[in-house]
């Protein structure tokens, strides 16, 4: 099972997945409060999840960026919520 999931992520277009993310970014910081950062906390663990399946073949300074964006995006949503 891990193969085939691994086999779906890398047929991703990466034009498209950046242009999605894009798009629910704006959503979230567009739409009010508690939903905007329901959104960039549903955003942030899609994030997650792929930084997880994705950590062990990334660069340690693509790690390190990837974590730093990670955290400015949960403190977004955070600040949206308050």
């Amino acid at each position: 099972m891990k193969g085939t999931r691994d086999a779906r992520l890398a047929r991703v277009n990466p034009t498209a997945a950046f242009l999605g993310a894009l798009a629910v970014v704006l959503v979230g910081l567009f739409a009010p409060g508690v939903i905007g950062g329901a959104v960039l906390l549903a955003l942030a663990a899609g994030m997650i999840y792929l930084m997880r399946r994705t950590w062990p073949v990334t660069a340690p300074r693509t790690r390190a960026i990837r974590v730093i964006m990670l955290g400015l995006l949960v403190m977004a949503a955070l600040i949206k919520i308050m």
